[in-house]
C-alpha cells in the first residue's frame, strides 16, 4: 500500500472547506494534514462544525506559508476572491513540494482586466495566471494532468459548460442563441450572514440576482469559446431558491438541423465515455436537483421542441460537491495521476 500524501485546507470554516473536509475524510489516498483559518485560529474545527466531531482534536492552525508548502503534498485554497488569488501567488513563489488547487474565482479569468471589471479586485500578475490551469475536469483533463496549480470552477459554469460542450463541439446549435437560466440553493451565497439569505427572507420565495452582472458570466463564455472555436456570448441569468443545496442550470438554444432526441442521448454518451460522474438521462426524462444530492454527478437531460427548432437541456450538480469540493478532489487524483474517482464514488446520491 502507497503512503498517504498530506492535504491541507485554507479557509476551513467556509461550506466549500468543510465539505471538502468531510470529502477528504474518506479519500483512501490522502491524509488531511491542517486544517487552517487565520479568523477562528487555535479554536477545534468541531467548535464550528460539530457534526465533524470524530476530528475534534484538530485545530484550526495560522497559515504559516514557508512551512505548510514543505510539509503537504497538495493545498486547497477555500478563500473568498480577491484573497485567493494573492495568496495561491505567495504559495506558488515559496517554491515548495505542494500542488495548489484555487476554488475561489481569482484565477480562472486569463484577462486581468475582465477579471477587475467583473470582479471588482485587483487581478493577481499574469504569471500567475499563467501557471493555473483551469480545472473543468471532464473537459481539459489532458492540461490538469502534472499541473501544479488548479483553477476550480465555479458551480454555475460547471453545470452550464458540461451541458452545452457536446452541442458546440459538434456545431448543433446557434453560438449566439444561448440562454441560460439557473437556479442555486442558498449554500451558494457562503455562511456570513446577510439579508439575502435570512429565513424569513428566502423561505417560500425566489429571488432573481445578479442580472446581466454575474461573474460567473465571462467565465463560462471563457470556457464555451474556447470549446466552439470562437467567441459565445450568452445571456446568464441566476436565482435564490429556498433549498439548501443544488444547482439546476435550464438553457435554451437554437439548433441548427433537425435532430432527434434519441440522437442526441447517443452522441452525448459517448461524448462523455468513460466520464463516471457524468449522467446522461434516458429519453424523456429530465433530472431535478434531489437526484444528485451529496455526490459528485452532474446529471443531463434534453427536449427539443420541433415547433419552434429550439432545444431545451438541463444539467443538476450539488453546488458544495460537484460545483466546489468534489471537483477539487477529482482534480487533484487526475493530477497526481490516479482515478479520477478514488474517494468520491463512495457517494451515492442521498435521496429523498
Amino acid at each position: 500500500m502507497q503512503p498517504k500524501i498530506k492535504a491541507a485546507v485554507i479557509g476551513s470554516t467556509g461550506y466549500g472547506g468543510v465539505e471538502l473536509i468531510r470529502l477528504l475524510l474518506q479519500h483512501p489516498n490522502i491524509q488531511l494534514h491542517a486544517v487552517i483559518s487565520t479568523s477562528s485560529m487555535g479554536e477545534s474545527i468541531a467548535e464550528s462544525y460539530p457534526h465533524l466531531l470524530q476530528i475534534a482534536e484538530m485545530e484550526l492552525d495560522d497559515l504559516q506559508i514557508e512551512t505548510l508548502v514543505e510539509q503537504v503534498d497538495i493545498i486547497f485554497t477555500a478563500t473568498p476572491s480577491g484573497v485567493s488569488g494573492k495568496l495561491a501567488k505567495q504559495l506558488l513563489e515559496a517554491d515548495g513540494k505542494a500542488k495548489i488547487i484555487d476554488l475561489s474565482g481569482d484565477l480562472r479569468l486569463q484577462t486581468p482586466s475582465l477579471y477587475e471589471q467583473w470582479y471588482g479586485h485587483e487581478s493577481v500578475d499574469i504569471t500567475t495566471l499563467k501557471r493555473a490551469v483551469y480545472g473543468l475536469s471532464e473537459l481539459f483533463e489532458k492540461q490538469i494532468q502534472g499541473a501544479t496549480c488548479i483553477a476550480n470552477p465555479g458551480c454555475y459554469p460547471t453545470a452550464s459548460s458540461l451541458a452545452l460542450a457536446p452541442l458546440l463541439s459538434e456545431k448543433l446549435i446557434e453560438p449566439q442563441s444561448i440562454i441560460i437560466d439557473a437556479k442555486s440553493g442558498i449554500s451558494g451565497a457562503g455562511r456570513k450572514p446577510n439579508t439575502t439569505i435570512h429565513y424569513a427572507e428566502i423561505n417560500e420565495n425566489i429571488k432573481p440576482y445578479k442580472l446581466n452582472q454575474h461573474q460567473h458570466i465571462p467565465e463560462i463564455e471563457q470556457t464555451l469559446s474556447q470549446i466552439a472555436g470562437e467567441d459565445i456570448t450568452i445571456t446568464f441569468t441566476t436565482h435564490l431558491v429556498p433549498m439548501t443545496r443544488g444547482i439546476c442550470s435550464t438553457i435554451y438554444a437554437q439548433l441548427c438541423e433537425n435532430i432527434e432526441e434519441a440522437q442526441l442521448i447517443e452522441m452525448y454518451k459517448a461524448y462523455y465515455a468513460g466520464r463516471k460522474f457524468i449522467r446522461i438521462k434516458p429519453l424523456g426524462s429530465i433530472p431535478s436537483s434531489k437526484e444528485v444530492w451529496g455526490s459528485n454527478y452532474c446529471d443531463i437531460g434534453f427536449s427539443v421542441d420541433k415547433r419552434t427548432g429550439r432545444i431545451t437541456i438541463v444539467a443538476v450538480i450539488d453546488n458544495l460537491v460537484k460545483g466546489a469540493a468534489g471537483q477539487a478532489i477529482q482534480n487533484a487524483n487526475i493530477m497526481m495521476g490516479w482515478k479520477e474517482t478514488l474517494g468520491l464514488d463512495v457517494f451515492t446520491p442521498i435521496y429523498p
